[in-house]
């Protein structure tokens, strides 16, 4: 784990990068606003989580660290001992962490659950949509308190990383550790937004197959009996309406991503 800090005195803030080996975007966006090294009104935490597994190009070398919390420090692997040192430098900060997926292309949040955290911050973020994920969060930094996840954009591209540091400088604004970003910034002038509140609802589960497909778009309604899927071409069809949120064919082994109910707005 690698650590960098802006500004003076303890932080109250944190960026976490590279939680999972495989999803260099945050990474990216911490070193760009190193290299910059801005003035800061708050100190802030800059955390590369899994250093190894980001070197071997891998997601993680013996578990999922995005599964492994609280760890301990005596634990059998290594991302549960490193789960164990992350959650003792967050603690008591303000955390945005920093994802990439497989199935969406545009930056959303998830949280815990709707708080005065994601009330102040959410809005004042890049995204249009925040996935509240209660239930699921086993095992993830998303459940310690204060923590607001965000997937960047398609994992390995250049967006995503582009994404990853306007979020992180929207985060800092939002925090109070940097002015709000300028009226000609890409993504925002620094005021709040509309953002639409979903929940997940259930896992949707994909039984073993050579080939996967999906045929609807994350946080578009699905019908009651609209083919959704396809597992070696035999279809799925949706029981009853849902959100599909973090659905693609190959982002995880045994699901196609969850389904979802639309909660309301966030401004």
């Amino acid at each position: 784990m690698r650590i960098h800090q802006l500004g003076e005195g303890t932080p109250e803030v944190a960026v976490v990068a590279a939680i999972h080996g495989d999803e260099p975007c945050g990474v990216r966006a911490v070193e760009r606003l190193l290299a910059e090294a801005p003035d800061v009104d708050r100190p802030v935490k800059l955390i590369v989580a899994n250093e190894e597994a980001l070197d071997a190009g891998e997601r993680y070398l013996e578990e999922d660290l995005n599964r492994a919390f609280p760890g301990a420090p005596d634990a059998k692997t290594h991302e549960a001992r490193l789960a164990y040192a992350l959650a003792g430098e967050i603690r008591d900060c303000t955390t945005l962490s920093l994802h990439s997926t497989q199935s969406y292309g545009d930056p959303f949040a998830l949280v815990d659950t709707v708080d005065a955290v994601t009330r102040s911050i959410c809005p004042r973020l890049p995204i249009d949509e925040v996935v509240e994920t209660a239930g699921f969060t086993e095992g993830r930094l998303i459940a310690y308190p204060h923590v607001v996840e965000v997937e960047c954009g398609f994992q390995g591209t250049d967006q995503a990383a582009e994404n990853a540091y306007w979020l992180v400088k929207a985060f800092l604004s939002a925090t109070g550790a940097l002015a709000a970003p300028m009226a000609d910034d890409p993504v925002q002038d620094g005021g709040a937004r509309e953002v639409t509140v979903f929940r997940l609802t259930e896992p949707i589960p994909k039984d073993p197959a050579e080939e996967y497909e999906v045929f609807v778009t994350n946080f578009e309604e699905v019908a009651a009996g609209e083919r959704f899927a396809a597992a070696d071409g035999e279809p799925l069809y949706a029981e009853s309406p849902f959100y599909p949120i973090l659905m693609s064919p190959y982002g995880y082994e045994d699901v196609f991503g969850y389904a979802g109910e639309r909660v309301g707005l966030l401004e």
